[in-house]
């Protein structure tokens, strides 16, 4: 009987006690269905993991630009220090002034000036 009684008195209080867990009640207007929550949590981390690869991918794009763009500075620089003078000079193959042997001087046609004068 008494247990009866002890019963009925805390019964009331029971009655005022917190949920345990008030974000997991449907009657709140912050509820949010866990199936949902899970789905939001899988789409975050995604997201999360994607960003990351982008950067490395931008990263390893970056770099790539960046010793290209150093070889062909190390090949200008070598072009140009090959040319200066006093250096390995570059070949002449296309003639110009320096054809011949006569010093850069034309050879004389002999169909184009008159016959030489005899005293």
């Amino acid at each position: 009987m008494k247990k009866v009684w002890l019963l009925a008195a805390l019964l009331p209080l029971t009655a005022l006690a917190q949920p345990l867990n008030t974000t997991n009640n449907p009657n709140l207007p912050v509820y949010q269905n866990p199936s949902q929550q899970r789905m939001l949590t899988q789409m975050q981390t995604q997201q999360s993991q994607q960003q990351g690869m982008l950067k490395q991918q931008i990263q390893s794009q970056n770099q790539l630009q960046q010793q290209q763009l150093q070889t062909q500075l190390n090949n200008n620089q070598q072009r140009v220090l090959q040319s200066q003078p006093g250096m390995n000079p570059l070949p002449n193959t296309n003639g110009g002034m320096l054809r011949g042997n006569n010093g850069g001087m034309l050879k004389p046609n002999s169909s184009t000036l008159p016959p030489p004068v005899t005293p």
